[in-house]
């Protein structure tokens, strides 16, 4: 990505956080904490656990005869509680397949998130629309990304605070590649 700061993730500390976060109408704030983990689905139950991978599914919404289902992780920083991702993972039955991610609040809007898989970097999606709970990118992948997501080891998102403090954010592929096909 042009104009990128390179940070040091080895002295960040990530924890995974088995947490069924359910797209932007489910996520419902459980607390005064305002990143993503704070929120649960809201109707939504975790349906089977893929690797580092849930698949979390919620009732069909009206006039709809199926449940709505998509592919979830939630990450946050050990050492600032303060900075978490949702990456939320959904196919459609028109064939088309969205790439949502929830960041917190205060994230720089005009960098957009990065994305590196495997070390090679991806592209940059603009951030769409901030709420109360978070803000959120969202793109329509093609076939080549599922591709390097089924196939990769990790991915690493990329938040900005500031223009100068790029955030990289280790998200693990391990078991997307099952989810997707349980979708």
């Amino acid at each position: 990505m042009a104009g990128m700061i390179e940070f040091d993730l080895k002295s960040l500390r990530f924890r995974r956080i088995a947490v069924g976060i359910f797209g932007l109408m489910m996520l419902a704030v459980t607390s005064l904490h305002p990143v993503l983990l704070a929120a649960q689905t809201r109707d939504g139950k975790v349906r089977s656990q893929h690797g580092d991978w849930q698949i979390v599914c919620k009732p069909p919404p009206p006039g709809a005869s199926t449940e709505v289902c998509a592919i979830v992780q939630s990450v946050t920083a050990e050492d600032r509680n303060n900075v978490g991702l949702t990456v939320y993972f959904q196919k459609f039955s028109d064939g088309n397949q969205v790439l949502r991610v929830f960041a917190p609040l205060g994230v720089l809007l005009p960098p957009g998130l990065g994305l590196k898989i495997d070390g090679q970097d991806v592209g940059n999606a603009p951030f769409l629309r901030c709420h109360s709970f978070a803000c959120y990118a969202q793109v329509t992948v093609d076939p080549n990304l599922v591709d390097k997501l089924k196939t990769g080891k990790s991915a690493i998102f990329i938040i900005f605070q500031t223009e100068e403090a790029g955030i990289g954010i280790p998200i693990s592929l391990a078991g997307f590649g099952d989810a997707l096909a349980k979708l």
